[in-house]
């Protein structure tokens, strides 16, 4: 397996930037997923990584090897698609046979090495059929295959459950996985589904519009986002984001509402926002329905989701935030009640440059 370094890294169309210069560093096993909506840069950075698509600056390290210049077939790197790109008039033993045979492969080592990653992904039985006759979960484990006979590498991965329904995706997510745990592989993913994401990766790469935003462990994306971009789209749903204004250490909020902090914060935030200014996130699950709660708002909806029921409250004109609440909990529209934030999990936003204002001492 390999490292994968990315050094000021561009890709430009004319004057228009699809990936602004960026720096990334993929340890030897890392599964990296690179995350953020349609047309943010992730699937071009993933181009550029296989050779599919020329830089317009900065390099590309592989394994110590400057590999910018080289081609696709010198990179020594397998990659799957989100269509599965197989020959149809070929089996499947011939489709992920295919590689081998183009490097020259011997034909004893080609039938151990089809036989080995056949009996790895469970598709022995599918062998003899063509694409046309599976699924397309099971077309997409003969792409995977075709990828792992090579033993490249590393793995690079354009959305490769995208094609598929909700219960193939669930099970082709826990099928990669495990490759990966079982071949050390370095893999980067590409995928707009943050689910995808958190689920699989050791680190995500949050992108938009051909900018990093935050790169993190899935813990560190969701629960300490950089800004509000990444505080909106990482979550189902997004962080709650709510506008107030700071003064004297409280936190003035939509419908008469006062937020205090810790008393050792407001330190941190005087210094750290640029004005009166503030945006309070919070995580759903960061409610606390109390009697007594500090602060209060009006139940606009109830939604049982099995496991929990999610309230959407309004707090005063047009602040609607979710709270997630214990599956039993019974609550009416239009009942006003009060509640706490965990301190540990709320988050404020400067609204001026839209940053996290970073405070180290969180109990």
């Amino acid at each position: 397996m390999a490292d994968i370094e990315l050094r000021q890294v561009e890709k430009r169309f004319g004057e228009q930037y699809a990936v602004r210069p960026l720096d990334l560093c993929i340890k030897n096993g890392e599964f990296v997923a690179l995350l953020g909506p349609s047309g943010c840069g992730k699937t071009t950075t993933l181009r550029m990584i296989a050779g599919l698509e020329t830089v317009s600056g900065g390099r590309i390290i592989l394994n110590g090897q400057d590999v910018t210049w080289l081609k696709p077939s010198q990179r020594d790197v397998a990659m799957v698609f989100q269509f599965f790109a197989l020959y149809p008039h070929l089996t499947a033993w011939e489709n992920i046979a295919f590689p081998l045979q183009a490097e020259g492969e011997r034909r004893e080592n080609i039938q151990r090495r089809v036989k080995e990653v056949a009996e790895l992904l469970q598709i022995e039985p599918l062998l003899k059929s063509r694409p046309g006759a599976l699924s397309s979960g099971d077309q997409q484990r003969i792409a995977l295959a075709r990828a792992l006979v090579r033993r490249p590498s590393c793995f690079l991965m354009d959305e490769p459950l995208g094609a598929l329904d909700a219960d193939f995706r669930e099970t082709m997510r826990s099928e990669i996985k495990r490759l990966h745990i079982l071949q050390n592989a370095t893999t980067v993913y590409v995928t707009h589904d943050q689910i995808e994401a958190m689920a699989m990766a050791d680190r995500i790469v949050v992108m938009s519009q051909g900018v990093v935003q935050q790169v993190g462990t899935p813990a560190e994306v969701y629960h300490t986002p950089s800004n509000l971009f990444v505080a909106q789209f990482i979550g189902s749903p997004g962080m709650n984001l709510v506008k107030g204004h700071w003064a004297d250490g409280v936190a003035t909020l939509p419908g008469g509402n006062r937020y205090t902090p810790p008393p050792d914060w407001p330190e941190a935030l005087n210094r750290g926002l640029s004005s009166s200014g503030v945006i309070v996130g919070f995580r759903p699950e960061a409610v606390h329905i109390h009697p007594n709660g500090q602060l209060a708002a009006t139940v606009y909806s109830v939604d049982l989701h099995g496991a929990y029921t999610m309230l959407v409250l309004e707090m005063g004109d047009d602040h609607s935030i979710h709270a997630r609440v214990s599956r039993d909990a019974h609550f009416t529209v239009g009942e006003t009640m009060r509640f706490d934030l965990n301190p540990s999990m709320v988050r404020f936003f400067d609204p001026k440059n839209e940053r996290a204002v970073p405070i180290t001492n969180r109990n």
